[in-house]
């Protein structure tokens, strides 16, 4: 039965601490997050994942989705987790507990919840964490009057929490995991056929073969599939695990069948769609440059105006990694446009760029600034801009001369003076005096070269907008082991990716919070909280200009000189 989080009582265990240690707490990290976050966490949208009968109340879900939150903040795992819920006085106030010896849920229960928010996301295609950011991004974006108008995105590989197989390697390992569900029959049934792969595993089957054994071992994988699959296909009784699901999908994937003989596919009808491990049916592959990964990709946006005291992400997107940059676009843009209405220009690299994204963005009115030109640069440089007074006529302009376009049946087609042509210094790379003046267009030209062109018109200022995207991609990528997560499944790297986002953004909120309230003069309360304190512990300091601020002109206790680096309001 889904019962909301009431308020804590009016006492708590905070009050049992010293003066000193509440100011400092009030100060904190975690208690930020309890007023920014979890106050702040719509607990009714959870609401059909719990029964409508009375029944024993659950966990307050903003409590829960904290906990998850702040897992990601800290960048630590569930049992350190549960270990600071249980002793850390921090993570209490951040969770909002009243005593001191509460500990309002059991690892099982966090488990348990992400379950049942799959489930809701498999039923509904909704996903209540991602509300949750979304949620929270608008009231801050609308309590700091952050302007939403010119953003920024890029991507970012992200590997799944998975073994590297090669071919033969995963043929054996579905095979393995297949003979386990199988009932005592089948297994006499098929059992033979499994055994040499059973005694060594896939690992050591593999490492003891020579490099011109493997197409034949390939060959006989191809017969033993074959078998099995003719022999139990259409088993209902295993037609809904995952390990016959795995079984069916990589015998489609791998082999076929021509007159009842079987035989492997080539390696180049391979694609990179293919399952890549039975732990995660999700993965795909992706080599981007240098780069190999299975897993996903994590697309970021956040906001990018220039005069914004911050910057906060405003949308999160997790695909496989074989989505193209453009496709993530595409069915994001009417997405964020509908999530920040003001938008009006979107910084990306060349990555981005595409034909059908140039209509999208234009429907939505937003204007798409590439750092970098995709594909090959034409030499001889051609403008083409469409009449204000009539939409069906452009003029198209090269460096010798400009003309006005004529409609054709499925074209524009533009006719330069040949004469002219005739005297041009780049004439012998010109295409169009090679066509004897004629230039043949549509409007999708046209959008391409106005997006490669919108760089140049707009202040120098906003050209260099999109690089700082890249920190937010390392964001991301810190909280993993070296590009790899910690989870598998596009569900999990979702999870991961919203309540990452959720951090992100708090952090960048409370260093403002922190930075503004010890920069303001005269002192703010947060600022004489800490000074009490020094002086409290005889702590040395000197008093320094406003125009010098460097740490060699003062003296602080080593705990708090971090708070004061950016103290640039004292008075002399």
């Amino acid at each position: 039965m889904f019962k909301s989080n009431s308020q804590p009582g009016l006492f708590s265990f905070e009050t049992e601490l010293s003066k000193m240690q509440r100011d400092l707490l009030d100060i904190s990290k975690e208690k930020w997050f309890y007023k920014l976050i979890l106050r702040n966490i719509n607990e009714n949208n959870f609401k059909p994942l719990y029964s409508e009968k009375a029944s024993r109340p659950n966990v307050a879900v903003n409590i829960l989705v904290s906990a998850l939150i702040l897992k990601e903040l800290k960048g630590i795992s569930f049992d350190e987790l549960m270990e600071s819920v249980m002793f850390d006085l921090r993570f209490k106030v951040a969770l909002g507990l009243v005593s001191i010896d509460e500990v309002p849920f059991a690892r099982g229960t966090l488990f348990n919840f992400q379950n049942r928010i799959l489930e809701h996301e498999q039923q509904t295609g909704i996903n209540l964490i991602e509300q949750v950011f979304d949620n929270l991004t608008t009231k801050q974006i609308k309590q700091l009057s952050l302007k939403t108008d010119i953003q920024r995105t890029d991507s970012t590989l992200i590997s799944s929490n998975i073994r590297k197989y090669s071919r033969i390697q995963l043929l054996i390992e579905v095979l393995i995991r297949l003979e386990r569900i199988l009932d005592e029959t089948d297994k006499q049934l098929i059992g033979e056929q499994f055994q040499a792969y059973l005694k060594t595993g896939s690992d050591k089957f593999v490492y003891g073969l020579k490099a011109n054994e493997l197409p034949r071992e390939l060959e006989k994988l191809g017969k033993v599939y074959h078998a099995v699959h003719t022999q139990i296909n259409g088993e209902d009784k295993y037609s809904v695990q995952k390990e016959f699901i795995n079984f069916a999908r990589v015998y489609k994937e791998h082999f076929v069948v021509v007159n009842q003989e079987i035989s492997s596919k080539p390696t180049e009808q391979l694609n990179s769609g293919m399952l890549q491990s039975p732990d995660d049916q999700d993965a795909t592959y992706r080599k981007k440059k240098e780069q190999q990964s299975k897993g996903y990709t994590i697309n970021g946006t956040e906001t990018a105006n220039p005069v914004n005291q911050l910057q906060l992400i405003t949308d999160i997107a997790v695909n496989p990694n074989n989505v193209d940059d453009t496709q993530i676009l595409g069915s994001r843009a009417d997405i964020i446009k509908e999530k920040t209405p003001e938008l009006i220009e979107m910084h990306t690299d060349g990555g981005y760029g595409s034909e059908d994204n140039d209509k999208k963005l234009e429907s939505l009115e937003i204007t798409q600034i590439t750092t970098a030109v995709r594909g090959r640069e034409s030499e001889i440089e051609k403008k083409i801009e469409q009449v204000a007074q009539s939409p069906d006529a452009y003029t198209v302009e090269c460096p010798g001369q400009k003309a006005v376009s004529t409609p054709t049946k499925q074209r524009f087609k533009v006719r330069f003076d040949l004469s002219i042509c005739k005297e041009c210094p780049l004439k012998e790379k010109c295409q169009i005096f090679k066509n004897k003046g004629r230039y043949y267009f549509n409007h999708e030209d046209y959008l391409l070269g106005k997006r490669n062109s919108n760089i140049k018109n707009i202040p120098k200022e906003r050209r260099k907008l999109r690089p700082n995207v890249e920190a937010l991609m390392k964001e991301f990528k810190i909280r993993t082991r070296n590009g790899k997560t910690k989870v598998r499944g596009r569900f999990k790297t979702s999870l991961f990716a919203f309540n990452v986002g959720i951090a992100i953004n708090f952090g960048r909120i409370y260093r403002y919070i922190i930075e503004y309230d010890l920069i303001n003069e005269p002192f703010s309360p947060i600022a004489m909280i800490f000074l009490k304190n020094l002086l409290k512990n005889n702590t040395r300091f000197l008093w320094i200009r406003k125009s010098d601020c460097s740490p060699a002109n003062f003296e602080l206790n080593q705990d708090y000189t971090k708070y004061f680096l950016n103290l640039q309001a004292m008075a002399a």
